[in-house]
């Protein structure tokens, strides 16, 4: 081999690896479709889709309490602000259980079922007892905890339902039990009857449905027999029928559908009617952030059953679709970690919550809408009420924690955070260290080079 010309040794040269062809780029609405494809099937999905669709709505809905409540605060005689104090206050609150329940493991989560199943039903015995249990709107299901503060422990049920039955659906189906229909419903149908009882009692039945719609979930995600499900479903609404017809409040909510003046015929539908008038007349973009004229006393409960109303008349209709879309994204990203976990009790669990706050939503917007009768259900996440925004906060975490859980998902959070740590030196404690590598990608890259490339 000839040398070079200083005399030394030649240099050697990296070898030149071959040139891979580029795959072609896609253009146009295929390219973008494929685009957003590998986007929607990334690791992380859900758990942006999870935390930042219920960041938005949450911080949407205090801009909206704080529009929608000032006259109601005024005409009550208390500063504007009143209202969405209260709400920044829970909100907050919710953050820290948010937190708390998105860092959870799944036993720990696991193991508070019964103690929050049992607090749940303390608190609304509770209720039905003179000079604790306080009634607002003719339903006597909230307890003043001091002040301006109440609490309505219904909300609660909510959550313990779905953490108690999550468990208990999947310690049966690791004992290979829920191929047997007693075992499908006992203890869980007579436990979620037991609840419907203690919030009837108060006359809540918005609560009850959303409670029925949990049971009908978990019992649907257990693969409860067509027959079976069909059964406990006839069994809900002839007992949802009687319920009806046995009170003329509920009966004149029925009748409210489809209303377009506010008294059709010896039926008051005022709050019904003037919720399509606040929608109607926000056009496509709204009227402007505070510019609605419904919330001047004409549309009771503004700032909480009836928030969407509202909505729609400053945001318009590219308000009201955007909410839509996050409650969408959000119920898409709670499917998205039941249907791909192994873990029954997160796909239970994952699969509760969801129904919970989509059929809450459903719930509350088709009431607005006129297309169901008005439940007197809050709007998840958005609405006034911090007995509602406390347990759909935590439940929300549970959410986070399940996605965070993934096995795909905890590794691509690993190569994306940077470690912190100490530094690593070859000598003593004296030894001068060098700093941690932040990015395990980098790492590996670094360790793949051969020691001639640079």
């Amino acid at each position: 081999m000839p040398g070079s010309r200083t005399g030394g040794p030649p240099a050697q040269r990296p070898v030149r690896r071959p040139a891979t062809p580029r795959p072609a780029r896609e253009s146009g609405v295929l390219g973008l479709y494929l685009r957003a494809r590998r986007g929607w099937d990334r690791p992380l999905t859900a758990y942006y889709l999870i935390f930042g669709g219920s960041l938005l709505i949450t911080v949407l809905g205090l801009v909206m309490v704080y529009s929608a409540s000032q006259i109601t605060a005024l005409q009550m005689s208390l500063p504007g602000s009143y209202f969405f104090r209260k709400q920044l206050l829970a909100a907050v609150i919710g953050a820290g259980l948010l937190f708390a329940a998105s860092r959870m493991p799944v036993k720990l989560h696991r193991a508070l079922a019964y103690p929050i199943l049992a607090g749940a039903v303390f608190l609304m015995i509770l209720v039905q007892i003179p000079g604790i249990g306080v009634s607002v709107n003719g339903n006597q299901n909230w307890i003043a905890v001091g002040g301006s503060f109440q609490i309505q422990p219904s909300e609660f049920g909510k959550l313990a339902l779905v953490l108690w039955g999550a468990d208990l659906l999947a310690r049966k189906q690791d004992r290979k039990l829920l191929t047997q229909w007693k075992h499908m419903l006992v203890p869980l149908v007579p436990a979620a009857f037991m609840l419907l009882g203690l919030i009837m009692i108060g006359g809540d039945m918005g609560t009850a449905i959303i409670l029925t719609a949990i049971l009908f979930g978990l019992l649907w995600l257990a693969g409860a027999p067509t027959r079976l499900f069909a059964g406990v479903l006839s069994i809900a609404a002839v007992l949802g029928l009687i319920l009806i017809k046995t009170s003329a409040n509920r009966m004149a909510r029925l009748q409210c559908l489809g209303a377009t003046e506010p008294q059709s015929g010896p039926v008051d539908c005022w709050q019904a009617v003037h919720g399509i008038y606040a929608l109607a007349s926000g056009g496509i973009f709204g009227s402007g952030l505070g510019a609605s004229v419904e919330k001047w006393g004409q549309l009771p409960e503004a700032h909480t059953d009836f928030i969407f109303a509202v909505t729609g008349e400053e945001l318009g209709l590219a308000g009201t679709l955007s909410v839509l879309a996050l409650f969408a994204a959000l119920g898409y990203a709670g499917i998205r970690v039941a249907g791909r976990t192994e873990d029954p009790f997160v796909r239970y669990a994952a699969g509760g919550v969801t129904t919970w706050i989509t059929a809450q939503a459903v719930i509350n917007i088709g009431a607005v809408l006129g297309l169901l009768p008005i439940a007197g259900v809050p709007l998840p996440l958005f609405s006034y009420g911090g007995s509602a925004l406390l347990p759909t906060m935590f439940a929300i975490g549970l959410l986070i924690a399940f996605a965070r859980d993934e096995p795909a998902a905890r590794a691509a959070l690993a190569m994306r955070q940077p470690r912190f740590g100490r530094k690593r030196g070859a000598g003593g404690t004296g030894s001068i260290r060098s700093p941690r590598r932040w990015n395990t990608m980098r790492r590996r890259a670094s360790a793949a080079r051969s020691s001639g490339e640079r």
